[in-house]
């Protein structure tokens, strides 16, 4: 299945959240995300742009498996889920296979939908909250960035770790 978004950084999530549901948008999730991303030691997936992620949302984990396609327009990647109800086994299966824990964040995510797209507002405790579209396919995202009132000039076509990384250069300067 191919992931197509954007991220909108420095939101208003009141505005947003009016907006959302203004359109009809439905609220599908809100809650604390643990994330860890898994690597070989010789970092063989990330050198791929391949990235393992074990998540948990809610009382669930989920497994996901993306490579990365483009981030001319939008980051377009392959993607792949599996959930679970066992995060530590997960893990345990992962570490077996050889994989080690890379990276771990906490986020606060609330998520909406509206027809087959995706708003996922995300808030660290280090950097201000920003939204993420994803849409089935670069047509559809357009149209609902602008129904939100931005245009494919306020996104960036990054990932989550992009963003950490823009906010922490802004901060060493």
């Amino acid at each position: 299945m191919k992931e197509i978004e954007v991220k909108i950084l420095n939101i208003k999530e009141k505005q947003i959240i009016k907006k959302l549901k203004k359109l009809g948008a439905k609220k599908v999730f809100e809650g604390k995300i643990i994330a860890s991303y898994f690597d070989f030691e010789d970092k063989s997936l990330s050198k791929e742009n391949k990235i393992i992620r074990l998540r948990t949302k809610g009382k669930l984990a989920e497994l996901t498996f993306k490579k990365s396609i483009s981030k001319k327009e939008a980051k377009i990647a392959e993607e792949y889920n599996v959930i679970t109800d066992d995060y530590k086994d997960m893990k345990k299966i992962l570490n077996l296979l050889g994989l080690k824990e890379k990276i771990k964040q906490t986020k606060y995510r609330t998520s909406f939908t509206l027809d087959d797209v995706h708003f996922e507002l995300d808030k660290f405790d280090s950097i201000p909250i920003f939204l993420e579209v994803e849409a089935p396919n670069i047509e559809k995202l357009k149209e609902y960035i602008k129904k939100l009132g931005f245009s494919m000039k306020d996104t960036k076509p990054w990932t989550g770790k992009n963003v950490l990384d823009y906010y922490k250069s802004k901060l060493i300067k």
